[in-house]
């Protein structure tokens, strides 16, 4: 069967790896793909949001199953499309993915059914909104409605921050449309959770816990980022908040999709908050999370395609899904300068891996045959190991045996984690 991923990242990376491991792939095609994959599978040179071109190419490639990983695409219809080609698609239709590519659309759901999140106000007229921000608790959180390429979320520390991100995103337009309507939200505490799932709009399987490392700096200092690195499984995230989570968000939100005439086929992903009051809704997300994704996906023991295809068909409650019993450590290496300016084309070396590493490129490209630098994240390097402190550690040494110029990572990745296990 040849198989066909939309997108060209790590996490599209990972999930390769992953379904390369069933016997009945033949061919592995990636849209657009990076240098690093194409190790993996043939990369077509078509951006994944270009509709038309995935379409065309499918038609002509014998494609007997689809994955459209990123979100843009999702939101644009990448898996409407496919599907009426015959194609059988892993990742939801356009009509869900707006759980995503809206925000609003998301809080307004989460409160018509009493889904546990944020309070938040709805302004599109920048006089009303700053308005409201002079007597908003703070610090505040400031949304863009639509898809920012991860940056659309500001928290603000103060009254005046607010407002700069306020005339930022509906006087100055940064965002484009994604900031015409913005969302003004309470700022929540307590430890955050990336909670990945597997649902066919019935049934929904949660994946193992995560914890991200948003920040670019060490002791989360410095820009918000894509994701610096992960660890799985997240300690905060115990059996009885997982019994919560599922009773009070998972399936309280696939229902309310499907009540909506929206079923949810796919990978939802959950962001929460374990706030005092209990856990509580931070984001959705309408696919696999970067870079969740890699710590999360070499710790199951189930054929990924296996899983996929019951999704597709409706069919998830048939399959059992199993996860080792282990912990997984992801540090992304990026380009010095991340997330601002960089610079690109340095010459990657990379070691031979041993049978608990893993290596997904994320911003890279092939060059005259040699693997060069080619974005801010440039690639993950992934240990698994029976100890959340083990794999840690593997994680590093991984990333220590890898060699390009401009060459940077955070040094404490997994470490908030490993102390919150100490006091468990």
């Amino acid at each position: 069967m040849n198989l066909l991923v939309v997108g060209g990242g790590g996490r599209e990376h990972a999930i390769i790896q992953s379904l390369k491991k069933n016997p009945s792939v033949t061919k592995i095609y990636a849209l657009p793909g990076n240098g690093g994959i194409a190790a993996d599978a043939e990369c077509a040179g078509i951006a994944a949001t270009d509709i038309g071109g995935i379409v065309n190419f499918a038609k002509t490639h014998d494609i007997g199953f689809a994955v459209v990983a990123p979100d843009d695409p999702l939101v644009l219809g990448c898996a409407d499309e496919l599907e009426q080609l015959g194609i059988p698609v892993f990742g939801p239709r356009k009509n869900a993915a707006i759980i995503e590519g809206s925000k609003v659309f998301s809080k307004r759901l989460m409160q018509k059914y009493s889904i546990p999140t944020a309070a938040y106000a709805v302004f599109t007229d920048l006089k009303e909104a700053l308005s409201y921000i002079e007597d908003a608790p703070i610090p505040t959180v400031i949304k863009a409605d639509g898809l920012a390429l991860g940056k659309g979320v500001i928290i603000a520390q103060t009254r005046q921050e607010a407002k700069n991100a306020l005339r930022s995103m509906l006087e100055d337009k940064i965002f484009g449309e994604s900031g015409s309507r913005v969302i003004i939200e309470e700022f929540l505490t307590g430890p955050e959770v990336s909670v990945l799932s597997f649902t066919d709009g019935e049934t929904v399987v949660p994946m193992i816990s995560s914890m991200d490392h948003k920040r670019a700096k060490d002791g989360d200092q410095g820009l918000n980022t894509g994701g610096m690195g992960t660890i799985a499984p997240n300690p905060y995230y115990t059996a009885e908040v997982a019994r919560e989570c599922m009773e009070t968000i998972f399936l309280p939100t696939i229902r309310a999709m499907k009540a909506e005439g929206r079923p949810f086929r796919g990978c939802l992903y959950f962001g929460l908050m374990l706030t005092p009051d209990g856990p509580k809704v931070i984001e959705y997300n309408c696919r696999f999370g970067d870079p969740e994704t890699q710590v999360v996906l070499p710790l199951l023991e189930t054929d990924l395609l296996t899983i996929m295809q019951a999704v597709a068909a409706g069919k998830l409650s048939q399959v059992d899904v199993k996860w080792k019993d282990a912990s997984a450590a992801c540090v992304v290496m990026a380009s010095d300068g991340y997330p601002t300016h960089y610079e690109k084309g340095f010459p990657i070396t990379l070691p031979e891996l041993g049978a608990d590493e893993h290596i997904f490129i994320a911003g890279a490209k092939l060059q005259e045959g040699t693997l060069v630098t080619s974005g801010g994240r440039v690639l993950g390097a992934v240990s698994v190991k029976s100890s959340l402190k083990e794999a840690v550690d593997g994680a590093y040494a991984l990333a220590e045996r890898i060699r390009f110029g401009n060459a940077y990572y955070r040094r404490d990745i997994g470490q908030r984690a490993l102390a919150a296990k100490e006091e468990q």
